[in-house]
């Protein structure tokens, strides 16, 4: 008998994206579409909260779906992701023929999200990461005319596609190598293996890094990330990099936290490195942009290379630094991102100088982006200070028995972290100092507002009160860790 418990969210969100192409066949109404989807994301989040209620253990579906604590907290990460995507797209694309396609992949790009965060399985993790993929590269072409849209998305694909290749070559090493694809089994397997029969091992992990390196955009294979979020549908842009782009740190995380960390000395060096690189050369390239979304797209790199400190770390209290820092970037580069479509619906550009004299006429906006900015640079008491805070003195609570060179990392952080703070505040500088050529106000859609004011919200109380929500990213952490045992 087939236990389907396990998969109940995702099959109440699919079902919602097959239900809203019919819809869209009698009503076309743009916002009748987005509620319509936004029930499903809500009831699907209730379906989470269903399965888990009295938790005392893993909810399995043929041992490639588990669901614990680490599972449920990215559940809930991509669900709001989708919640506030949703809301700030139903005056994007009211004009749009397509808008039921639209949300639709939507959903189905959230049900793979879902799929990764609970898959203990590097198949079931693939699938996942597909699914997504898949539907974020027709969401990335949805503005069809447009020849940065379509640019963007023919690069995508294309890289894309290469990134699925390597990983699924990978994958297929892995299983040859150790007979297993299990997370856990994997690393059963590893633990019992000499050093002398290490090469098999050290290729499959090369092509499965370079796979899912692309996915979260870690340098060197970060090039593409700048060129789609500028011509991606700007609340896309937000999903990719609030959503997809947390979904790739969960593969990273199952494969070398839980598959990997049998031979954590062979890679443990190089991972730390790749950290410090993509975070530098996010910072560094994001210096130079006259773009709001490249610079975001830039920066996005450089919160990769942060999370990446996880890694060769390896303790609970670094995952959960690391875990705490996912849940505020989704609300912070959401945030901002969110406020990069609105504007754009009211004919403001994409240019950093377009931005000028914009407290005269949005004030709400110029506020929220000041905010989302000094968090994303990490000042006090906004959400991106604590889990910067978690996250850096992590690689310094794990230092002794050999690993001090660790602190190195906390440095690197601490440093990148100063040097951001430049491009975020010549963005605070322009809205705030600057005049403008008008000063006219600006009218602005109250659903997109909305998803600013749930991002903004979220980004001040976790950063006044981050207890609770630190405290359950160690719980994650924790469960996490149960896959070891």
């Amino acid at each position: 008998m087939v236990d389907y418990t396990a998969i109940t969210p995702e099959i109440v969100l699919a079902l919602f994206a097959l239900a809203v192409p019919a819809l869209g066949m009698v009503m076309r109404s743009s916002k009748v579409l987005a509620a319509f989807s936004l029930v499903g994301v809500a009831l699907t989040g209730l379906s989470v909260w269903m399965i888990t209620d009295g938790y005392s253990g893993p909810v399995a579906f043929q041992d490639f779906v588990v669901v614990e604590e680490f599972s449920l907290l990215f559940m809930y990460i991509f669900l709001a992701v989708a919640f506030y995507v949703i809301l700030a797209s139903a005056v994007y694309v009211k004009d749009d023929k397509h808008k039921p396609e639209y949300y639709s992949l939507i959903l189905m790009a959230t049900v793979g999200m879902l799929f990764v965060a609970s898959a203990s399985d590097l198949f079931a993790l693939f699938v996942g990461i597909e699914l997504t993929s898949m539907s974020s590269y027709a969401l990335v072409a949805f503005k069809k005319k447009d020849v940065k849209s379509a640019e963007a998305a023919t690069k995508y694909l294309i890289i894309g596609g290469l990134s699925s290749g390597f990983s699924l070559f990978g994958i297929s090493l892995m299983y040859g190598f150790t007979g297993t694809t299990s997370f856990s089994g994997i690393n059963d397997y590893l633990s019992t293996l000499g050093a002398e029969n290490i090469e098999m091992v050290w290729l499959a992990m090369i092509m499965i890094v370079v796979g899912f390196g692309f996915k979260i955009s870690m340098v060197p294979f970060h090039m593409w990330a700048p060129d789609v979020y500028e011509g991606a549908p700007t609340p896309i842009t937000a999903m990719l990099a609030a959503g997809s782009k947390k979904m790739g740190f969960v593969a990273m995380f199952k494969f070398f936290l839980i598959g990997l960390i049998a031979i954590k000395a062979d890679w443990q060096l190089l991972m730390a490195v790749m950290a410090v690189v993509t975070m530098t050369a996010g910072n560094l390239i994001a210096l130079n942009q006259t773009s709001m979304k490249r610079m975001l797209a830039y920066s996005s790199i450089a919160q990769a290379g942060y999370i990446l400190m996880v890694i060769p770390v390896a303790t609970d209290y670094a995952l959960a630094g690391g875990l705490f820092q996912i849940l505020t970037h989704a609300f912070m580069k959401g945030g901002a991102f969110i406020i990069v479509a609105t504007l754009a619906v009211a004919a403001v550009g994409d240019k950093i100088s377009d931005y000028k004299g914009l407290a005269k006429r949005t004030p709400f906006l110029a506020i929220a982006m000041t905010l989302f900015m000094l968090s994303l640079a990490g000042i006090p008491p906004l959400a991106g200070f604590a889990s910067k805070f978690f996250l850096f003195s992590a690689p310094i609570e794990a230092m002794g028995g050999g690993n001090d060179w660790l602190m190195w990392l906390a440095v690197a952080g601490i440093l990148n972290s100063a040097l951001s703070l430049f491009y975020y505040v010549r963005v605070i500088k322009y809205m705030l100092v600057e005049k403008g050529e008008t000063e006219e106000k600006l009218k602005l859609p109250m659903s997109m507002m909305a998803a600013v004011a749930i991002c903004l919200v979220a980004v001040i109380v976790m950063g006044v009160y981050p207890e609770p929500f630190y405290q359950a990213c160690l719980d994650a952490a924790k469960s996490f860790f149960t896959f070891l045992a």
